[in-house]
């Protein structure tokens, strides 16, 4: 066999070795599937992992970023709207997941899409009492469309390498004893 080859091979190997980000096995995703109750029975795990979206979107402080920027831990992203009821009524379960489960291996990431008042957003949080999540902003709805978050609010699951792997439309109990159960097995693949 020729150097060349052999170097082709080997990189070939140690490509495919290294990528974590492979699809869950068919046998896993159905138990998975199988262990969705109430809301999450809405909740569609895609059988590859869809690709990295790379569009912008900020912090409070306007600072830009991507999801690239924030791979690591696993995350839960949420795109909602000051003015949507459902998003209202489910931010609260989203902040005690996040209280609960948040750390270095997993993260809710809640993305304020179309015209959102930062003084609107400010109040919101405070009357709900929403302490644990970030403030992040989508202001012209690019990532949201982007991304097929057409309704609100939208929950979308990335793996470690900022890939979709699952998604929720609608709201949900994130709080709920099925969700965190649902998001740990999905963690685990």
């Amino acid at each position: 066999m020729t150097r060349p080859l052999l170097t082709a091979l080997l990189y070939a190997a140690l490509t495919l070795g290294a990528n974590p980000a492979v699809a869950i096995d068919a046998e896993t995703r159905q138990i998975i599937l199988d262990m969705r109750v109430d809301e999450m029975r809405k909740m569609k795990i895609l059988e590859e992992p869809a690709a990295l979206i790379d569009v912008e979107f900020e912090d409070v402080d306007g600072n830009k970023m991507t999801f690239a920027d924030t791979n690591g831990p696993f995350r839960l992203v949420n795109f909602w709207a000051t003015w949507c009821a459902p998003c209202r009524e489910e931010m609260p379960a989203l902040d005690a997941l996040q209280l609960e489960m948040g750390g270095e291996d997993f993260q809710v990431m809640t993305i304020a899409t179309g015209r959102n008042r930062m003084s609107g957003i400010h109040k919101f949080y405070a009357e709900a009492g929403v302490t644990n999540l970030p403030i992040l902003l989508d202001p012209k709805g690019r990532l949201a469309t982007r991304m097929g978050a057409l309704g609100l609010p939208v929950t979308i699951l990335l793996n470690r390498e900022g890939q979709e792997i699952a998604r929720l439309t609608g709201g949900a109990d994130w709080n709920s004893e099925n969700a965190k159960a649902v998001l740990r097995a999905l963690m685990a693949e």
